[in-house]
């Protein structure tokens, strides 16, 4: 394949680059997950920066180790499943503007479990240290093969663990301070069909000027070597498939203070960090094209019929934002408690997801396609806004063997006007409910809770391509690309725990 930077070669590089769109979690802001301890998810997460009940405080704020006496264990899992499938009369059209036939997609996402385990230590009346398991972020989505959408997503898989080293120490006067390290893997694969219409339709196009300018009779290819496009039927749909990973690390600070014997209040604090995915672009089909010298004109690209497959390294970078988390937790009565929080995220760090390339021009997509300099392979405008999470929550010790918990949670996503087929999100409200058993002998509690997600409304896609130095403007050069759906979406997730204090 020739290099060149005429439309038609515009065209190719457009068609072949716009791979992905940025994921997203239906169930808590941006693409965190909620569910990593059934003890805190039965109250909705509510107050959890001031409630240190087990080892899983390692996660929610580190200081809480210090209202831990000797060693302490947590384990368990939690099971999500989610519901997001577009409407009747979800539809979208090619680059020249014509239908693309397919269904709706079906359920986009299947049930997923999420193991954690946490662990504390009491070295002395004054330092805890712990580690914790668990995953923090992650989603799945995954489309059906005929997908009307399908050339704006297809399979979308985001999955992150984190080991969480921690130590804490207290002043005697009721003041802990707390502070954790996150180290994290995370692994991720981004696939979509590609849409070579407007390359057909430009290679027709060309064809006809070409054979307009020539005496009756006599044909393009008998001339310049140009082939016939009505010679085959069309060009066949592409397919991108991108897969990436990398370790990243950031550090969580947290302040536990009790007011009183029966009031405390937490703070926590998360520092931002980001993923430089790296890993592998593999681009089926691409239309493969010569050079062919016009008489008046010079060289133009022609599409020879002909479609290959290209790959080449590349680097996904992924932003991870800063937040800053409070609780407080009161006891209303001997068998009553009170938790309140709230979490502040700053999601509009992640203004767009550029795949990059590891190759520099001379990468066999890049070449293809004819990127140059430090322009990224392919731009998706993202421009997520700052969120708000607000939990509260009540525990009912009905007996010193039993407890019962119910929560609530208003969870704001963060997608704002760049909804995607990737990012089917809204609002949601999530109500819990949880119990707990506990042997007071022998130090072993069983968690169990489940809860709902109800969402304020369905989520409205309507979806283009944008250009990467004017993220708000739509890419002229894709055409009339576009998906349009709304979504109905609901969830509901279970966990359990166990918790074992020496």
């Amino acid at each position: 394949m020739h290099k060149n930077t005429n439309a038609l070669v515009k065209a190719i590089r457009l068609a072949t680059l716009a791979v992905i769109a940025a994921p997203a979690s239906v169930l808590a802001g941006g693409f965190s997950l909620n569910e990593q301890s059934a003890s805190q998810m039965g109250v909705a997460n509510a107050g959890a920066a001031a409630n240190p009940e087990n080892a899983t405080t390692v996660l929610f704020n580190p200081a809480g180790m210090s209202q831990l006496s000797g060693t302490n264990i947590s384990f368990g899992a939690a099971v999500l499943d989610i519901d997001a499938e577009a409407k009747s009369g979800a539809k979208a059209v090619n680059q020249l503007g014509g239908d693309v036939e397919g269904s709706r997609g079906g359920d986009i996402a299947d049930p997923a479990v999420l193991p954690n385990f946490y662990l504390t230590h009491e070295i002395n009346d004054s330092i805890d240290v712990g580690f914790g398991i668990h995953a923090p972020y992650g989603l799945a989505a995954d489309y059906e093969n005929d997908f009307v959408g399908r050339y704006f997503a297809d399979k979308t898989e985001l999955t992150a663990i984190a080991f969480t080293p921690s130590i804490a120490i207290n002043n005697g006067n009721g003041l802990s301070m707390g502070l954790g390290l996150n180290i994290m893997y995370a692994e991720g694969r981004l696939t979509k069909y590609q849409d070579y219409s407007g390359i057909y339709g430009r290679w027709q196009a060309g064809y006809s000027q070409l054979e307009a300018s020539l005496p009756s009779g006599v044909s393009p290819s008998d001339i310049f070597g140009v082939r016939d496009p009505d010679s085959i039927d069309g060009l066949e749909q592409g397919y991108a498939d991108i897969e990436g990973d990398d370790v990243a690390i950031n550090f969580r600070i947290g302040f536990l203070y009790e007011l009183s014997n029966r009031t405390q209040i937490g703070l926590t604090a998360q520092t931002p960090t980001r993923f430089d995915l790296e890993g592998d672009a593999e681009v089926s089909k691409i239309p493969d094209t010569a050079l062919v010298t016009i008489p008046g004109v010079g060289e133009r690209a022609f599409p020879t019929g002909e479609q290959t497959s290209q790959s080449e390294k590349v680097t996904v970078p992924l932003e991870i934002p800063e937040s800053i988390s409070v609780g407080i937790r009161h006891q209303l009565a001997d068998s009553i408690t009170l938790l309140a929080g709230a979490t502040y995220a700053r999601w509009s760090r992640f203004e767009e997801l550029d795949i990059n390339s590891r190759e520099g021009e001379t990468g066999d997509i890049s070449s293809a396609t004819g990127r140059s300099g430090d322009t990224p392979i392919t731009h998706i405008t993202e421009k997520w806004k700052n969120t708000w999470q607000f939990n509260v929550g009540g525990i009912w010790q009905a007996s010193p063997a039993w407890a019962f918990k119910a929560g609530y949670a208003f969870d704001e996503s963060p997608v704002d006007q760049y909804v995607t087929a990737r990012i089917p999100s809204e609002d949601r409200h999530w109500l819990t409910l949880g119990t707990q058993w506990k042997d007071v002998k022998s130090g072993w509690t069983v968690d169990v809770a489940v809860g709902t997600l109800i969402f304020a409304d369905d989520a409205k896609v309507d979806e283009f391509q944008y250009l990467h130095d004017a993220p708000s403007t739509v890419d002229p050069n894709s055409g009339a690309s576009n998906y349009q759906a709304e979504y109905e979406l609901s969830a509901w997730s279970a966990a359990f725990e166990v918790s074992k204090a020496f």
